[in-house]
């Protein structure tokens, strides 16, 4: 199997938040990885997949791809390919160190882990686990949507070519981690399909429930007593409720900084979110009320008022639309958003 790779410059790195999901480490003990792996197809067309540090040039349909984020593994088992490599979960996790969703995706592959054609799992913490990577034996590291730096993607290309970052960290899509797994793996069309159908699956609820359409809304963190966090159209959170049908509220794009994920705001000035519905993160199994008893100014949030907050509940349920994917978004769209249609009901009910 040949590879190419021709190195780009990166011109700057996106700031990560500290509460970014994708940093959290995990010590649960890798399993074996004898994934059914795709077949080479000798169809396959070569393709050059560029990235924030430079580009790949993949010659052959790879037989085993390993992943750096849980988005990435998710994308891959989407498109009905097991990885012999993904990273543990290690925030909304089950009892697998995985997600319901991925459980779901892998069984159905015949891949569950804890059986023979599991994929490895890895621990991450600040830097990739090289050496478990490197066990994995693969042919690619696919990492799209990750928070990779450039001596990290480095490193990992002494492994393997890397499929890396295509926007600035942690902003790249799900559409376009999917399209990408569909050039390096030869399944364009498979792609293509699977974005069409979970976008018109999101659309779809917009259709259904037409008071979303006239809601508008704020994605934040509340989960600190001493700093509010507001994502902006770059995050994950803020594209999948407009793809509902929903807008975001002005205050967003007054405040955001070009290319910033997410801006920072005083407890003292959260009564500015000119928001219908405010869909916030906060400490698993923590109400509203909760939050407020632990910072009551947060009480001043106007979607508090109006009886709009709507807080996932869980860290499974905040991570399905924090770090979306074609399988976290069609959970997502059972589990998470009748409390988004909830909210938005009851700020119509107030106007």
């Amino acid at each position: 199997m040949k590879f190419t790779r021709r190195t780009g410059i990166f011109a700057a790195t996106s700031a990560i938040l500290a509460l970014s999901l994708s940093a959290c480490g995990s010590t649960a003990e890798p399993n074996a990885a004898k994934s059914d792996a795709p077949a080479a197809s000798s169809d396959f067309t070569p393709v050059t997949i560029k990235n924030i540090y430079g580009e790949t040039t993949i010659d052959k349909a790879p037989e085993r791809v390993a992943t750096i984020s849980w988005v990435n593994a998710d994308t891959l088992l989407a498109l009905d390919t097991v990885p012999v490599g993904m990273d543990t979960d290690n925030y909304g996790q089950n009892a697998n160190n995985s997600t319901d969703w991925k459980d779901a995706a892998l069984e159905k592959l015949g891949a569950s882990i804890g059986t023979e054609k599991a994929p490895q799992q890895y621990a991450v913490g600040d830097d990739p686990d090289y050496d478990a990577i490197a066990r994995s034996k693969p042919d690619v590291i696919f990492a799209p949507y990750s928070g990779l730096k450039k001596e990290q993607y480095e490193k990992l290309e002494k492994i393997a070519p890397v499929v890396g970052p295509i926007e600035a960290n942690y902003t790249t899509s799900w559409q376009e981690a999917t399209t990408a797994a569909g050039q390096m793996l030869g399944k364009q069309d498979e792609a293509k399909t699977l974005i069409s159908d979970v976008e018109a699956k999101m659309a779809k609820v917009g259709e259904e429930h037409p008071v979303l359409k006239d809601t508008s809304f704020i994605a934040a963190d509340l989960s600190s007593p001493d700093t509010a966090y507001v994502y902006s159209t770059g995050d994950t959170r803020p594209r999948f409720l407009s793809s509902i049908g929903m807008k975001q509220a002005p205050y967003v794009d007054k405040n955001a900084a070009k290319d910033a994920f997410f801006f920072t705001v005083s407890p003292e000035k959260v009564n500015e979110w000119d928001a219908d519905v405010v869909f916030a993160s906060a400490p698993q199994g923590q109400s509203i009320k909760d939050v407020i008893k632990t910072q009551p100014l947060y009480g001043q949030i106007p979607a508090v008022k109006s009886d709009a907050v709507a807080l996932p509940g869980t860290d499974q349920a905040t991570l399905a639309i924090s770090a979306a994917s074609p399988l976290s978004i069609e959970w997502a769209l059972e589990n998470v958003v009748p409390m988004i249609v909830t909210a938005a009901d009851n700020a119509a009910a107030k106007k």
